[in-house]
């Protein structure tokens, strides 16, 4: 290294360590300097090498490899050959590695921007999963589903028969895509939204097309349809204070509404058709009573998180 001086990168802890070299040479040189000797020796030996690593950093001489300055009245020998090198390593050295040591540690804090980009181009691709195909397959069986109910006046029993495979088609898709996206980890942003759109518009789609046909009640489907809109604005209302989870009701009352439409999907006849009728009215009982217990909950909710809200804002204030 070339500029520096090796005895003055070292500073004072340089000086330190040629003081006690200097002490220990005097010492050994005298054989008699016992007490207040050795320690006036000691000091000239490191004023002697204070003023010389000044001379050599005015001049820019390297004192590393060649032979130290006297140090003065005590007689002894300054720095020896190779105590620059160092005085290098405990000086300029040190700082240089906390340099790179805090260079390190801001780049372990902060991300690249490359690898953020990777980050979001993976997770943008995998809104093409199997959970998210499942869910367009679902929401392109509804207009198929209208079609084939509604075909040839909408009581031919073999197009009765084909609008039931589509309807059955898309209910169980509805099992199997919330089950797989959570899974696997491929729950998306277009899923959240689409899959929920998609299960109202199917079993939407099924009861007004037999209420229009005739076979089930108009107040059967303004009950369903009533619940299942309003308890999805409700969730929307109470986000801010948190998620009100599915109960085990609220899958059994899907199942059972599920069955009970397909029931009527088909052209039964004789029990099978009485039995339908059973299963109908226990979906509209499960209906009423999740969506009640779902405002329940949603109130609750709400609740809690003004409470919750109320205490912060009072320890804030405190």
């Amino acid at each position: 290294m070339t500029g520096v001086p090796a005895s003055a990168a070292g500073g004072a802890s340089g000086a330190r360590r040629a003081a006690a070299g200097a002490a220990a040479t005097a010492s050994t040189a005298s054989g008699k300097a016992p007490g207040a000797a050795a320690a006036r020796a000691a000091e000239g030996a490191a004023s002697g090498a204070g003023r010389a690593a000044a001379d050599d950093a005015g001049h820019g001489r390297a004192t590393g490899s060649g032979p130290g300055p006297e140090a003065g009245p005590g007689g002894a020998t300054g720095v020896g050959p190779g105590v620059g090198d160092a005085l290098v390593g405990s000086g300029v050295g040190e700082a240089v590695v906390g340099e790179d040591a805090d260079g390190d540690a801001q780049g372990e804090g902060k991300t690249p921007r490359g690898k953020k980009i990777a980050a979001a181009a993976v997770n943008e691709a995998s809104v093409w999963n199997i959970a998210n195909l499942l869910t367009m397959l679902r929401l392109l069986l509804v207009p198929a589903f209208v079609a084939l109910m509604l075909a040839d006046g909408g009581y031919d029993p073999a197009w009765r028969a084909f609008a039931w495979a589509a309807f059955a088609i898309a209910m169980i898709t509805d099992l199997f895509d919330g089950h797989l996206a959570r899974t696997y980890n491929l729950v998306t942003d277009f899923g959240k939204i689409a899959d929920p759109i998609a299960d109202k518009a199917i079993m939407g789609a099924a009861l007004i097309c037999l209420s229009a046909l005739g076979d089930l009640p108009w107040w059967v489907t303004g009950v369903i349809l009533g619940r299942e809109l309003g308890i999805t604005l409700l969730r929307f209302l109470v986000i801010r204070y948190g998620v009100i989870p599915a109960s085990r009701g609220g899958k059994l009352k899907t199942l059972t509404q599920g069955v009970a439409v397909g029931m009527y999907v088909l052209p039964l006849t004789g029990w099978l058709a009485t039995l339908r009728w059973w299963v109908m009215a226990a979906a509209v009982v499960l209906t009423v009573v999740t969506g009640l217990d779902y405002v329940k909950q949603a109130i609750v909710l709400r609740r809690q998180g003004i409470a919750e809200r109320k205490a912060a804002l009072e320890e804030k204030e405190a």
